[in-house]
């Protein structure tokens, strides 16, 4: 029954209006996703280095867009 209520109230967020502050939020996240992914993806090899930080730009990212858009007024 908990996880119903949980994912009912998920979507009802996930509806409602985001604040201009998490809008921003979530577009950084987009594009912080975006860069990671794309310095991911070349085709050359990378310093190690680099490859790691793009993985956490990715993660970050994803989870800072993700928790910005079921935030709610």
């Amino acid at each position: 029954m908990e996880v119903n209520k949980l994912i009912s109230e998920l979507k009802t967020r996930w509806k409602k209006p985001t604040p201009p502050l998490f809008q921003k939020l979530g577009q950084l996240g987009l594009i912080l996703a975006g860069i990671g992914g794309a310095i991911l993806t070349v085709p050359i090899a990378l310093p190690i280095v680099l490859t790691n930080v793009a993985g956490y730009l990715l993660t970050a990212g994803t989870v800072l867009a993700s928790i910005s858009q079921i935030t709610s007024e």
